[in-house]
Parts: structure tokens; C-alpha cells; sequence
């Protein structure tokens, strides 16, 4: 794919899409839906029910499921492609997408510190188990997953993003070593179990 195809696939920065959408006669559960999903992809609302999203082609077509979906259950949509020539209000645009994910970035960088302590602390217990490993494993899946939704809707790269990645990708190596250590805990041989089971054989040995 060329440079230019890319950029197509990708979308331009001049190019938006406006999503109006009004669930008056819909379930509440509509409501809730669209806000939902329309926060999912990052949409910056600039009046009540009116918001702008990048004019991508995964965006676009998620906007039109969700089109389809108001439509069917009783609500009305609309959905506009816009083309921004303004630099300064494209700009001012781009800012605020990049300023609401780096706020959800920030949020990641403020809790991995808990995911290392708790890590170190149970290490320095000796609390190096499987079941240990188990639930650290089970917060690095959600911190994961978090970061993949943010990613996904960090369309146009805000700096805060390389932090994020870097820091979780430490995290999965603080798992990976302490993963190690709870194999080599459950695996090395006790050397005062075997001295125990030692004296039980031969107790067993002399019994009448």
C-alpha cells in the first residue's frame, strides 16, 4: 500500500464525520446505548446530542450500526460528512481528542504504581504462589484491555500514549518474573519436608 493509500485508509484530518442523534420515543436503554458507544469511539459533543468524530472508515461504520439501531427503536439520526479547511478550528478540534485520551492515559499512569507494589510486596512475603500469580495476571489482562479500548480511539497519537505502552510493557515484565519466581517456589525441593519425610520412613521402618 502507498504512502497516499494509507492516508486514505486511515482518514484525513480534514475529514469529520456529525452524528446527531435524539432517542425521544425510545427505551431509556437506547440512551444509554448511544451514549455508550459514541464515547467508545471518543466523540466530542459540541452541543446536546450533536458530536464530531474523525471520518474513518471503521468509525463510519460503527456510527452507521448504531444509526440503523436508534432508527429501528424509535429514535432519529443523522449522520454528515464534513470537510474542515479552518487550521486553527481543525486544530482546536484535533486538541481536545488528543486532550480526553491523554486524561484517560493519565488515569492508567496513576493506578500501574498499585499493579508493581503489589508485586514487590508479595515477593518480599515470600507470597510467590500460583494463586498470586493468578490474580496479578487477572489485573494485567484489564490494565491491557483498558489501555486497547483507549488506543483505539487515540486517533491522533497523543504523546501520553508511548508512556502508557512503555509502562505496560514493563508490567509485563515485572509478571514474567514474578511468574518465574512462583515456578521456581513450587518446584525447588523443601529441603525440611524431605528431611521430615525422611524421619517419617523411618519411623514407618520400625514400627511392630
Amino acid at each position: 500500500m502507498s504512502n497516499d493509500e494509507a492516508r486514505k485508509s486511515a482518514g484525513s484530518e480534514d475529514a469529520w464525520l456529525l452524528v446527531a442523534v435524539s432517542t425521544a420515543g425510545g427505551a431509556d436503554s437506547l440512551r444509554v446505548n448511544v451514549w455508550r458507544r459514541l464515547r467508545g469511539l471518543g466523540a466530542v459533543y459540541v452541543q446536546q446530542s450533536v458530536c464530531l468524530l474523525p471520518d474513518r472508515p471503521p468509525v463510519a461504520g460503527a456510527v452507521r450500526k448504531l444509526i440503523d439501531k436508534v432508527r429501528a427503536e424509535g429514535g432519529t439520526a443523522r449522520l454528515l460528512h464534513l470537510t474542515l479547511t479552518d487550521p486553527v478550528e481543525r486544530g482546536e478540534l484535533i486538541g481536545e481528542f488528543r486532550a480526553s485520551v491523554a486524561t484517560e492515559y493519565g488515569e492508567v499512569i496513576e493506578r500501574l504504581p498499585g499493579f508493581f507494589a503489589e508485586i514487590e510486596t508479595e515477593t518480599a512475603r515470600g507470597r510467590t504462589t500460583f494463586a498470586e500469580v493468578e490474580e496479578s495476571e487477572a489485573d494485567l489482562v484489564r490494565f491491557e484491555t483498558w489501555v486497547a479500548k483507549i488506543e483505539a480511539r487515540d486517533y491522533f497519537a497523543a504523546p501520553i500514549g508511548a508512556e502508557v505502552r512503555a509502562e505496560l510493557a514493563r508490567a509485563r515484565e515485572a509478571m514474567k518474573a514474578f511468574e518465574a519466581a512462583a515456578l521456581a517456589a513450587e518446584t525447588t525441593p523443601d529441603t525440611s519436608t524431605s528431611r521430615a519425610a525422611v524421619r517419617l520412613r523411618a519411623v514407618e521402618g520400625h514400627r511392630p
